[in-house]
């Protein structure tokens, strides 16, 4: 969990000002709105985080704060407390808390949340996001490639996949940009991504294939539905592609060995 200064909340801040310009953009489209549910967010997930330090003697995470954006952004909307905070604390306690906390965790605790939302209550609208946001994860992309926090092979592989797809039939503005930001936001979380460098490249191929094929064969699927389920997919998936990425490299160096 620590080496020199990159230790676990280190990691964590340089994530929250990566997507700084996202959460700006945001928060400048929705106004009071978005303010009280991304503070919603933050207390309901805060509030486990609490209960798991006192039972745990473990620090909380900043990372929660990341989480908790993921969730406020693409949620389904028009819920009521009640069943925001049953799946805020569904995602939160069986994605990363059961696990030990961020950094032990499988699966992405945002991915977790909105799914078991979209899942359990499938009559509650998905957002629509604004294209603003989609034009914001070039800024957040370029920051979390730099500080290190975010992997450019598995955003070149999510680009060359859905460009393709741009190429061969065209998508809509507005699932290029629920594409956009869920992967920035979920597929990229460095914990539940693939950690090899094949498999980083696969990871990212595997999550815009399976919004290519969402968008042709999923009628009546919201752009961020279709998203949110290609990246939950995606990071199934991503110790098997990491797995095949290692098989391939002892195959090939037994071969030249």
């Amino acid at each position: 969990m620590t080496r020199g200064l990159w230790d676990r909340e280190t990691v964590a801040l340089l994530l929250l000002a990566a997507v700084f310009p996202l959460a700006l953009t945001w928060l400048l489209s929705t106004g009071t709105a978005g303010l009280l549910r991304l503070i919603f967010v933050l207390v309901a997930a805060g509030s486990w985080h609490l209960a798991f330090m006192l039972a745990r003697a473990q620090p909380p995470s900043f990372a929660g704060a990341f989480t908790a954006l993921a969730i406020a952004v693409l949620a389904p909307v028009e819920l009521g407390p009640i069943p925001l905070l049953l799946g805020i604390s569904f995602g939160i306690v069986a994605g990363e808390l059961a696990f030990g906390g961020w950094g032990r965790n499988v699966v992405n605790p945002a991915t977790v949340t909105i799914a078991f939302l979209g899942f359990g209550f499938p009559a509650a609208p998905w957002p629509v996001l604004p294209v603003q946001l989609g034009w914001s994860v070039a800024a957040v992309i370029v920051i979390g490639v730099v500080a290190g926090v975010m992997s450019w092979r598995i955003v070149a592989g999510a680009v060359i996949a859905l460009a393709a797809r741009w190429y061969g039939y065209g998508l809509d503005v507005s699932v290029l940009t629920a594409a956009a930001v869920a992967l920035v936001l979920l597929v990229s979380d460095p914990v539940a991504s693939a950690c090899t460098e094949l498999g980083r490249w696969l990871y990212g191929l595997l999550y815009g294939i399976l919004v290519m094929l969402f968008v042709f064969g999923w009628t009546g699927a919201a752009p961020v539905q279709i998203a949110v389920s290609a990246a939950l997919l995606a990071s199934l998936a991503a110790p098997l592609l990491d797995e095949l990425a290692i098989s391939l490299w002892l195959a090939r160096r037994k071969r030249l060995g």
